[in-house]
């Protein structure tokens, strides 16, 4: 599996719209947002297609890793850890950054958790999905 940077948006909004309007009810106009136009995106290729995606935004001294998802039949494979941790790797060479921060639903903490993430605040509504907030401090 091979993760990269991209400027391929069709391709990352092509998981996104199957993960999560598709599978998991998000509507299109909260998933499909304007803040892609001056986000880092990343893409995971097996070799053939395109797997997995994440979307990566700056704040000042803080990282954003959002819209992670990974195709239905390479879940369970360390596709989505490899993405994560290609993602907090990329946020790593921005000068300054000092923190990285997510939205996880709260089934998906666990996942982050062993990425080394830990939970902070209260659980939220977002999308209509549980999420709670998570930080890596860098």
């Amino acid at each position: 599996m091979k993760i990269s940077v991209t400027d391929d948006l069709a391709a990352c909004h092509a998981l996104r719209r199957q993960v999560f309007i598709d599978e998991q009810g998000v509507p299109e106009a909260e998933e499909i947002d304007d803040l892609d136009a001056g986000a880092i995106h990343l893409l995971a290729h097996d070799g053939t297609r395109a797997i997995g995606t994440a979307r990566l935004l700056l704040h000042g001294t803080v990282g954003k890793i959002g819209r992670v998802c990974v195709s239905a039949d390479c879940r369970g494979t360390g596709a989505g850890a490899a993405l994560v941790r290609a993602a907090v790797a990329e946020l790593r060479r921005v000068p300054g950054l000092r923190q990285v921060t997510l939205g996880s639903q709260v089934h998906a903490m666990g996942f982050y958790e062993k990425l080394g993430f830990r939970a902070v605040g209260q659980d939220y509504l977002d999308a209509g999905i549980v999420h709670r907030d998570m930080v890596l401090d860098l």
